[in-house]
């Protein structure tokens, strides 16, 4: 870093690299880490206690309303009630086989939201692991086959939802997966208990109950007793090769990973953090990274109603006119919207940046010229440069694990393991395999042995499945760049590896946005071809005359098509080799769909679903009937 600003915001690390003769690389930061309280909850009774008045949550009724706030005092308060009920449910359970424990836990299916996060901790103040599920797998499945297979592993003991006629269909399926379980029946909680043919104890009845003495000494007690290991939560993988494996979260991941965080972005340490958010708390970035780092910091945590889509980008750009931000996270495709609304909207761009002290993006790949204009509007809007910069982690690491906290030029840097954490890299398919090993690596998966057997090597690592690629081979300090998933790379009929993240990104970045992502097809084929999603939103800004179009009709548009043939064309000119060239492409006329698990709940594209559910698609590049096709 350069200038005196970063220096004071962000950590200046020191490693210890360690190169074994048969090419592992052991990789630590040399500090330790600094003491931390022990729990989430027991920082929600610390800061009730320093900084009482303060706002921890806030959120809009609707947009159009003002913020409804809550203080670190009244949601501990408020948190105590709903705990104390789940401890009552705990002693009732002795006798009648439905107290709350790790095996049955409390299962949250609405979004975010301030009753969701107060259901949360009140789950982890009793010691009752929290689980919340994708809505995804509520409102737009359509058989709940996900949402069933979670509720059979998990046999909730509670289960709540925000509006009951809503998720009416989706608790019935839970409800019915756990008889089929042989466990009692869940308590149904809700916000809105209305609903036909369902009874549910509605939340406001408990946030109403008054504490006594011995009821308030219990939840002192309880949280007093929360351990290193105690389960704090469930988070669900994305499912991406079968049915969601439930991550075991426990207090020391989290806690350990937040102290992370806080020594590596050192502005933590400066002043409590406001965050703008709209990510989805059942994903472990928003769930476990950003919603814990405002917990932990004492910050306030603004929920943002907006999302990265046409429909909703108009809120989450009225609220951040609104709220400035210490810390702002979107996807790439999030970022572009607000690139484009920021080049026109000076308040915009002043409100948002004023005291920001990183931009980060994950999710997939910034494209370069995005990444070019954000940079561009925070020198001009400042006077200095904003860091923007990504890193990599998953459920299984809590999830913060390499971070690039380093001024760029261009996207793609993720940076290096922080500090707690030792990052192996080993030989594997001529790349590297990266695993870690630290405090905030999961214990392994509910009810799945063999599974979390497999995810730990000889030597106590977790294999992440990822692999890396140094930025620089000579010092690998500069960072990391996403070198592919190692299940997801395969090799062409040649014997020839091919790293499929790396060229996915590629692609995305090389298209100019006009891709949102692309599947990469040639198993033991001759050469390479691509499956592309298109981003409506950018062929719409390049040919207004597809705004409104379907992916259908935009695929069969003879103008796009020749523009993407010449960035085909560009791409093969670029490429090195034929693990790196795409020579056709078909466009998908539909897009993933969640069911049969080509998207993710993260709503990232699933590779190896996608090609196993459209075999047509995928021959038609092999048959000369792709859509796009380069020389090759």
């Amino acid at each position: 870093m350069t200038d005196t600003a970063a220096q004071t915001d962000f950590w200046q690390p020191q490693f210890d690299i360690e190169n074994r003769p048969d090419g592992t690389i052991y990789m630590r930061e040399t500090s330790e880490l600094a003491s931390y309280l022990p729990s989430m909850p027991a920082c929600l009774r610390h800061w009730a206690g320093t900084a009482p008045d303060r706002v921890w949550l806030a959120q809009r009724p609707h947009p159009a309303a003002d913020w409804v706030r809550l203080g670190y005092s009244e949601a501990f308060e408020q948190a105590s009630r709903i705990a104390h009920q789940f401890l009552s449910w705990q002693r009732d359970g002795q006798t009648d086989g439905r107290g709350l424990g790790p095996e049955r836990p409390v299962m949250i299916l609405s979004g975010n939201s301030i009753d969701h996060a107060l259901v949360m901790l009140a789950s982890q103040i009793a010691a009752v692991p929290g689980a919340a599920v994708s809505p995804g797998y509520s409102l737009l499945s359509d058989d709940h086959g996900k949402l069933r297979d979670l509720a059979g592993l998990l046999t909730p003991g509670v289960v709540y939802c925000d509006r009951l006629a809503a998720f009416g269909g989706a608790v019935r399926a839970v409800l019915e997966a756990v008889a089929a379980a042989g466990a009692p029946p869940p308590l149904v909680l809700a916000s809105d208990p209305e609903a036909d043919g369902l009874e549910a104890v509605a939340l406001a009845d408990w946030l109403s109950a008054p504490l006594d003495g011995p009821a308030r000494a219990g939840i002192d007690a309880s949280i007093n007793g929360l351990g290193p290991q105690s389960i704090g939560k469930f988070m669900f993988t994305s499912g991406s090769t079968g049915s969601p494996k439930a991550v075991i979260i426990t207090q020391e991941m989290m806690v350990s990973n937040q102290q992370m965080i806080r020594e590596c972005f050192t502005f933590l340490q400066q002043q409590p953090p406001i965050v703008l958010d709209w990510c989805p708390w059942h994903h472990t970035a928003a769930g476990n990274k950003v919603f814990n780092m405002v917990l932990f910091n004492g910050g306030s945590f603004y929920i943002d109603e907006g999302k990265p889509s046409g429909a909703k980008i108009g809120e989450t750009i009225a609220n951040l006119k609104e709220i400035s931000p210490h810390y702002y996270f979107n996807v790439p495709v999030g970022w572009e919207m607000l690139v484009e609304a920021m080049e026109k909207d000076a308040d915009l761009c002043r409100s948002m940046l004023s005291n920001l002290k990183i931009m980060m993006y994950a999710g997939a790949a910034m494209p370069q010229p995005v990444w070019d204009r954000l940079q561009e509007i925070a020198r001009q809007t400042t006077g200095h440069d904003v860091l923007l910069a990504s890193g990599l982690g998953s459920t299984e690491t809590a999830p913060f694990a390499l971070m690039c906290t380093t001024r760029s030029k261009a996207s793609g840097n993720i940076g290096v393991p922080v500090r707690g954490l030792q990052l192996k890299l080993v030989p594997n398919q001529g790349k590297l395999e990266a695993r870690l090993k630290g405090p905030s690596i999961t214990p392994g998966y509910w009810l799945a042995e063999a599974a979390t057997k497999d995810s730990f090597d000889e030597e106590g690592f977790y294999r992440m499945g990822d692999a890396l690629r140094p930025v620089d081979p000579d010092d690998l300090t500069v960072g990391f760049f996403f070198d592919g998933r190692v299940a997801e790379n395969f090799k062409l009929q040649t014997g020839t590896w091919v790293a499929v993240g790396a060229l996915r990104a590629q692609l995305v970045n090389q298209f100019g946005g006009l891709l949102q992502d692309v599947v990469i097809v040639g198993e033991n084929k001759p050469w390479l071809g691509a499956l592309g999603l298109l981003s409506l939103q950018e062929v719409a800004a390049q040919f207004p005359q597809l705004a409104g179009a379907s992916l259908a009709e935009a695929a069969e548009h003879p103008g796009l098509r020749d523009r993407l043939a010449e960035l085909l064309a560009q791409h093969g000119k670029a490429a090195s080799g034929s693990s790196n060239r795409v020579l056709a492409m078909s466009l998908l006329r539909s897009p993933p769909v969640l069911d049969s698990g080509e998207l993710t709940d993260k709503g990232s594209v699933n590779q190896r679903a996608v090609i196993a559910n459209r075999p047509e698609e995928v021959a038609k590049i092999y048959q000369d009937a792709a859509d796009i096709r380069a020389a090759g």
